[in-house]
């Protein structure tokens, strides 16, 4: 017996119906491959940015992952005709309920727009009145529910309505969280896990409440029929530029028809609250063609079979460095296919994560990969590969690995501090448009900081390091489901402070501090 893992097993994950018989109304695939189409970088060189190998797989900032080339041709057909949108999407939606054995389906301009859409039908259904006072809820049931460890960046699509999360952290807290002014219960997919409030405690509260379930489940494989409807959900939002391998800015809303219908009311291309989630008549052919494909032609067993076989190379390559191991890291939400950790003992090769990376970035062809930070290890995502290129990845590892071979990492060297920092200091951020005051406050074990960074919204702790006259150190700040990353750098002069603050996605700027009139807190090095 196969063993199951949350009620899935592996057949679940790879069960895509039997439909591939008829072409539907937009046209089924080809039988054969699609030829590829000519490759020409020029489109991105001319504005002078240069394309690399991505092996971060799905990320939107790099890429996301590489479309079929089915995909291609369909956006390619879609662009030279016109047709009416209203139409489109209704064609478009009965194909996708075909393929998928579902209620109802659109498609949307990303998962994002997916949850930004299901939450308005929530809140407003299709009463024009409603739908033009989004994101004022005046009148209008205002909170949404959801799980705490579901909480995430992307929740930001549904608070963009102006609701308020109501986080519950057990089956009890959830049934004393909903009441009159819940106006949906939301969580991510959790086929990966097993969490404390789970689908089908959520389930039981829609039954005996009739409130409505949002899951988003970006990442995850399509099967068929979906298993969160299945157990509960009314709607499920899911990528296009993910695993499915559809246009970049497309996605998925799947689930009950009248949602499904109050859900594209509110979008564009009418003029409600969705109106700026633009979903083109390009994008909208190119996600159901990726369907198609998905139920008719690809194989996903097959392809991890192929991953697995170019790990294999990539490892026998990287291992012939002394000291570097790897291992095939399973499934898992986010990354729902096999990854590959490549490591090192920093003995034996004397080099971080973040020097591999920049290596890879700076070199022939150019590599995007997750090797960052100071550690000494990264993993390899292949969905954005293309064939062959897997090898140029393990070569180019192992050269740069094999470079570092042979001595020991050797962490710079840390000067005498030019000041004990203990205490608080009062900071103030300069951002590209806008200024805010902070608070820092230091805690000091030798030339080691410690402390707590005061936001005006928000704390977190805070590390990091002085040497000689110059500072170091991070912060994490968590707002509702985002975790916001500080990376100070900077220097002492007396009682002042001043640098750069590295904000991670949301750039750079500039920092100033000065010493707070009050009590150093010094650590004692005996109780570090």
């Amino acid at each position: 017996m196969k063993k199951r893992t949350n009620g899935w097993n592996r057949r679940d994950l790879f069960r895509v119906g039997a439909m591939a018989g008829a072409a539907g109304a937009l046209g089924a695939p080809a039988a054969g491959a699609a030829k590829a189409p000519a490759e020409n970088p020029s489109v991105y060189t001319a504005l002078g940015v240069k394309p690399f190998i991505n092996t971060t797989a799905t990320l939107t900032i790099n890429g996301g992952s590489r479309q079929l080339d089915e995909v291609i041709e369909a956006v390619e057909a879609a662009s030279r005709f016109h047709v009416n949108l209203d139409e489109l999407m209704e064609k478009a939606g009965e194909r996708l309920c075909q393929l998928l054995q579902c209620e109802g389906a659109m498609v949307t301009s990303g998962a994002a727009a997916a949850l930004t859409h299901a939450t308005a039908a929530c809140l407003a259904g299709a009463d024009p009145e409603a739908m033009q006072q989004l994101p004022d809820l005046t009148g209008l049931k205002d909170e949404v529910v959801m799980p705490t460890w579901s909480r995430n960046q992307y929740d930001h699509a549904i608070r963009t309505l102006g609701v308020r999360i109501v986080n519950v952290d057990t089956p009890d807290q959830l049934a004393q969280a909903v009441s009159r002014r819940t106006a949906m219960m939301s969580m991510l997919g959790d086929r990966w896990e097993k969490p404390p409030v789970t689908l089908e405690h959520l389930a039981e509260i829609s039954r005996k409440t009739g409130i409505p379930i949002l899951v988003d489940a970006a990442a995850d494989p399509l099967v068929i029929p979906d298993p969160y409807l299945k157990r509960g959900a009314a709607l499920v939002a899911y990528s296009g530029g993910k695993i499915i391998r559809g246009p970049q800015t497309a996605g998925l809303l799947l689930g009950r028809k009248d949602l499904i219908r109050a859900a594209f009311l509110n979008s564009a291309p009418h003029h409600s609250f969705g109106r700026a989630l633009k979903v083109s008549k390009e994008e909208i052919v190119g996600m159901v063609k990726a369907v198609e494909v998905w139920v008719t032609k690809r194989n996903l067993e097959a392809e991890y079979r192929e991953w697995e076989s170019w790990y294999a190379h990539i490892t026998r390559e990287v291992t012939r460095v002394p000291g570097v191991r790897t291992r095939v890291n399973p499934p898992r939400r986010g990354s729902t296919f096999p990854t590959l950790q490549v490591e090192w003992d920093p003995q034996q090769v004397g080099i971080t994560a973040g020097e591999v990376g920049a290596q890879l970035l700076g070199g022939e062809p150019r590599i995007m990969s997750h090797a960052a930070g100071e550690g000494f290890s990264f993993v390899i995502r292949p969905v954005a590969l293309k064939p062959e290129e897997y090898k140029i990845v393990a070569q180019r590892v192992r050269e740069v690995l094999e470079a570092a071979k042979g001595r020991p990492y050797q962490p710079p060297k840390i000067a005498p501090p030019a000041a004990n920092l203990a205490g608080r200091w009062d900071v103030e951020l300069e951002f590209v448009v806008g200024k805010a005051r902070h608070l820092l406050v230091f805690e000091t074990n030798e030339s080691q900081l410690a402390g707590t960074h005061i936001a005006r919204l928000t704390r977190g702790d805070l590390k990091g390091q002085v040497s000689g006259d110059q500072v170091r150190f991070t912060s994490t700040l968590a707002y509702e489901g985002n975790r916001l990353e500080y990376a100070f750098q900077g220097k002492i002069e007396g009682n002042r402070m001043s640098g750069e603050v590295d904000l991670g996605e949301h750039g750079i700027a500039r920092w100033s501090a000065e010493r707070h009139r009050g009590i150093r807190v010094t650590r004692d090095p005996s109780r570090a």
